[in-house]
């Protein structure tokens, strides 16, 4: 009804100017199925128009909503207190202060505009500190007390990073003042002098520990030991580097570059292989505060410092983090379907939230996750961290639980599944990461793209981490390589086994499915929202010889080395076709059975099909729908058969994703060959349309008009919409309450653009009857 209630949810503060953010204003309107909007007076407009505050619009609830950001600064180092130098005996010279160098202030030159964080292309990071990337030159300026000369004074640098600083673990750095520069290690310059002040040009090995410094400067004169030393109040971060040749995570494209380690927002795929859905998700890599917890992450995991200049560890670090399982991580897994406690995982579009409420509750998890959110999550950790990292979505994607590098699928004497047996699942789909690097721990020609998950799934070592895994060598079914492949190539590249059970307890096999797993890996491509299927990365051509010798290989690793020696007869084939962009929620789901006789004899079978409701994850709910078909082919003929689920029949049953999985079995009569195929299949959901209202300016208030249908016959319970957009607003919360059946939900949403450039403004809508419901639109603001 016009006016239901209507709260507003701040949750974070985006833009240039936190400190004195405009407010939001939000206007809700729901217009039921067949309801006329009320008309008005021209009196009643025209007061409406001179005074709005006074004669509000009763269809409209507008709120003015502000909230407070906390700042979070970086730790100041301790100072370095020199030791008490004992005092002169008779006869020896006493130093005194005449002539003594001593520093007055330190400029780390840290400003955005500053030459140090264009040149490291760290710019765009929230606030002022000095922002670094590794092997690359940067400036600071020195005051001192007087000229410095090198006849007469000493002056070198320190950086310290870690609870306790070593010089043999390259945690505690001295810095040396040269002549001349050289590559590959810790020295200082000055490359310009004027009165009391110079300007040191510091150089920084491409293998430098990232991570929080603290500065010291220490000087001296030639002749004594007497020394002065400096602490910086502010801190500098060191950052991997992917614009620099030496340093291991070096990416030669600047498109990539772009895309994978400046880009702050991505697109993140779902559905099924046959119904690819796409949603927008913000990283905020650069946001206010997400450096700050990044860098509490690597400090929560007690990861030593020492360890942190090589990106296999820091990645293998944060695919653990991430999650909660074992060492307290940044998000709780829930695939329970209740999500009372904490944030539904489809509700989410973001990472900024996530990682500001884990660092402000000092390591408190977040609930809640599912595999999309923990991979937007690394995708921001990483890019962050400057490792260039993807979003990655495999569809039909296996869950080996016994490392026999097989989807194995268990029947009894009758066909039936037996299901306490059946244990490894296929996913409708999964969403890992890949982040490139070289491997120089392995052979030659394993470097790049690299495979890394931090959904809890397996325990690698004792912990719920996986990869990094080589994709090269996933693809040559190289399994024996670390870290984890096993694991992800059976995700992408394994056959699924179908084993029947014999009258003595005993299993044969009967089918192999050698196409059934890993389809249209998908990612977001370079420069677009475009997807780009990068499936042959991951694998060679299906049933390709080259295909079929990874396979091959890889199984010989695994629990069930011979399972391939035996191949197995077809003349008869059954698979199942989705029309177009597939079954609607809300209407009759209809799809086709399509059945070929590729012989030059009849052939007779029957078919069982079985329909059951799916968790994306592979695990079933419960069968809703059997049938039985008996099928007559004539020699070559091919027939179609139209298999209907009715809605009244799905409409009480659906869990997140509204998946299904059609599993089809039967045997030819006069060959006695297995026919098994198992589809997965979703409902579309409706998306949500986000029109721009007025020009893009920054500083200039305009609006978003947001619109939703519920598709549903039914009553939608609990509605709540998330809005943010990144630099043009900050996300919060919308709680609309019920939405009756096939009605119009309108909010605008008015806000002021802080950040100029492309923008994208994103919607999400999560309710108990349906997920995955979201929108976005690219907003291009101009400067004023």
């Amino acid at each position: 009804m016009p006016g239901e209630r209507l709260t507003v949810r701040t949750a974070s503060e985006i833009g240039r100017f936190p400190g004195a953010a405009p407010p939001t204003r939000v206007e809700l309107t729901i217009q039921n199925e067949g309801e006329k909007k009320p008309e008005e007076g021209g009196c009643l407009w025209w007061l409406r128009k001179m005074c709005p505050c006074c004669c509000k619009h009763p269809n409209a609830t507008s709120y003015d909503v502000t909230d407070k950001v906390e700042f979070t600064k970086l730790p100041t180092p301790a100072a370095v207190v020199d030791p008490p130098k004992p005092k002169p005996e008779n006869g020896e010279a006493k130093e005194t202060d005449e002539g003594k160098l001593s520093v007055c202030s330190v400029d780390l030159l840290s400003s955005k505009a500053d030459q140090n964080r264009q040149e490291h292309h760290t710019d765009l990071y929230h606030g002022d500190e000095l922002i670094l990337r590794r092997g690359q030159t940067f400036q600071i300026e020195l005051e001192l007390n007087r000229p410095f000369s090198t006849d007469t004074d000493k002056l070198y640098l320190e950086l310290k990073t870690g609870s306790l600083p070593l010089v043999s673990k390259g945690t505690h750095v001295i810095i040396p003042l040269v002549e001349h520069l050289e590559d590959e290690r810790w020295e200082a310059k000055i490359v310009e002098q004027n009165g009391n002040k110079i300007k040191l040009s510091i150089n920084s090995p491409a293998n430098a520990v990232i991570g929080l410094y603290g500065l010291t400067v220490t000087t001296s004169l030639l002749k004594g030991d007497a020394t002065t030393t400096y602490t910086s109040s502010k801190n500098i971060v060191m950052l991997f580097n992917p614009w620099c040749e030496e340093d291991t995570v070096f990416l030669d494209n600047e498109g990539e570059r772009k895309e994978y380690v400046l880009n702050d927002t991505g697109r993140i795929y779902y559905g099924t292989e046959k119904q690819i859905g796409a949603r927008t998700w913000n990283f905020g890599q650069f946001h206010e505060g997400i450096l700050e917890a990044c860098l509490f992450i690597m400090e929560k995991s007690e990861m030593p410092p020492s360890g942190r200049g090589d990106p296999v560890n820091v990645v293998r670090v944060i695919s653990a983090m991430i999650n909660a399982q074992d060492d307290y991580g940044v998000l709780v897994g829930n695939w329970s379907g209740d999500y009372s406690d904490g944030v539904s995982p489809t509700a989410w579009s973001s990472s900024v939230e996530i990682l500001r409420k884990y660092h402000s509750t000092n390591g408190t998890p977040v609930s809640y996750g599912q595999c999309w959110v923990f991979s937007g999550v690394t995708t921001t950790v990483l890019r962050c961290l400057g490792i260039p990292a993807r979003s990655v979505t495999n569809f039909q994607s296996a869950h080996d639980t016994d490392v026999s590098l097989t989807t194995d699928v268990y029947l009894d004497e009758n066909l039936e599944p037996i299901d306490y047996l059946n244990r490894d699942s296929v996913w409708n789909f999964h969403v890992w990461n890949d982040c490139w690097m070289a491997r120089p721990d392995l052979p030659p020609g394993n470097g790049g793209w690299q495979a890394v998950d931090a959904t809890p799934q397996e325990t690698s070592q004792g912990t719920f981490r996986c990869g990094p895994a080589s994709v090269n060598a996933i693809r040559s079914g190289h399994v024996y390589l670390k870290h984890d492949t096993p694991f992800v190539f059976a995700e992408v590249n394994s056959d699924k086994i179908y084993w029947q059970r014999n009258l003595d307890g005993t299993f044969k096999q009967i089918y192999s499915e050698k196409k059934a797993v890993g389809h249209c890996i998908s990612t977001k491509a370079v420069g677009s929202d475009k997807r780009a299927d990068i499936t042959s990365l991951y694998k060679h051509e299906e049933d390709s010889e080259e295909e079929r010798i990874a396979v091959e290989t890889a199984s010989r690793y695994g629990s069930k080395p011979d399972v391939y020696s035996t191949p197995v007869a077809e003349d008869v084939s059954v698979e199942v076709k989705v029309d177009g962009e597939g079954p609607r929620m809300g209407a009759d789901a209809q799809l086709k059975i399509l059945v070929k006789n590729l012989s030059s004899q009849p052939r007779r079978a029957t078919i069982h099909s079985q329909l059951a409701v799916m968790y994306y994850t592979g695990v079933l709910k419960g069968t809703i729908k059997k049938d039985e078909m008996p099928v007559e082919l004539s020699p070559n003929e091919e027939k179609t058969i139209d298999w209907v689920l009715p809605y009244q029949q799905y409409q009480s049953q659906l869990v997140d994703q509204a998946a299904f999985m059609l599993t089809l079995c039967g045997r030819v009569t006069e060959t006695k060959q297995v026919l098994a195929n198992q589809t997965t299949f979703r409902l579309r959901t409706p998306d949500i349309t986000i029109k721009p209202i007025g020009d893009a300016v920054v500083g200039k208030e305009m609006a978003a008009k947001i619109t939703f249908t519920n598709p549903l016959p039914s009553t939608l319970k609990g509605v709540v919409f998330r809005v943010e957009g990144l630099g043009l607003q900050k996300g919060h919360e919308v709680v609309v309450g019920d939405v009756g059946a096939h009605s119009t939900v309108t909010l605008t949403e008015h806000f002021i653009p802080s950040q100029p450039g492309p923008r994208k403004l994103v919607a999400s809508l999560d309710c108990e009857q349906l997920s995955q419901v979201h929108g976005v639109a690219d907003i291009v603001v101009l400067e004023q």
